[in-house]
């Protein structure tokens, strides 16, 4: 089996409280329009959020890749100094008379641990930290209506630290990058870090998760 260079054992359980997350109660309005949107989030390993994303209803393409630093240094072996400002992220292609944004952030806070600074499980440097990417003032709006939300419910046992990140641009990452987890579903890795958080999908949000063939 080829071993890639990858320190991105990223993937550990959220620090919930107790119990599931809050639907947001500041969202988007419900809408006819079948007009794809993107969203772009970071939460450390591109592979585990993908993946787990991937498995929802309303979502037609997700994409790992690279957010908030420059397009000279978009590529795996320098982002992974933790020099270049970027973090591991995903844009999420989704329609949005199927799945809302706040949704999608409801889903997201669930699939990682947003109270870790610049960290996700073993992993350290700023390319591991919790962001929001947001391409426009609704998104942001909502995205800090649901961080004050679940910091005054208590969500999280310690205080959230995922920033708010003006999106300027996002660069797919290498192809052998894209559909990891599922193209590798026996990779040690995959099967104990990524394939937890699609059942968690699977579990915790069943009615919305992509029927199989």
């Amino acid at each position: 089996m080829l071993i890639l260079p990858f320190a991105a054992f990223a993937c550990t359980p959220p620090s919930h409280a107790s119990g599931d997350l809050p639907a947001p109660k500041v969202d988007a309005p419900a809408t006819q329009t079948s007009t794809p949107q993107t969203a772009v989030f970071a939460g450390g390993c591109f592979w585990c959020t993908e993946a787990a994303i991937a498995e929802l209803k309303g979502v037609s393409e997700v994409v790992s890749g690279y957010s908030g630093g420059s397009a000279e240094t978009a590529n795996y072996e320098q982002v992974c100094t933790g020099r270049t400002h970027h973090a591991e992220a995903i844009k999420i292609t989704f329609d949005p008379s199927q799945i809302s944004f706040g949704r999608l952030l409801q889903v997201f806070f669930t699939i990682h641990d947003p109270t870790t600074l610049d960290a996700q499980g073993p992993d350290h440097g700023s390319q591991y930290r919790s962001a929001i990417f947001f391409a426009d003032a609704d998104q942001e709006r909502i995205a800090r209506a649901y961080i004050k939300q679940l910091e005054e419910a208590k969500a999280f046992s310690r205080p959230i630290v995922t920033t708010l990140e003006p999106l300027k641009a996002f660069y797919p990452a290498e192809k052998y990058h894209q559909d990891y987890a599922r193209e590798n579903p026996d990779q040690p890795y995959i099967r104990q870090w990524a394939a937890p958080k699609v059942e968690k999908v699977r579990k915790k949000f069943a009615d919305e998760v992509k029927s199989k063939p």
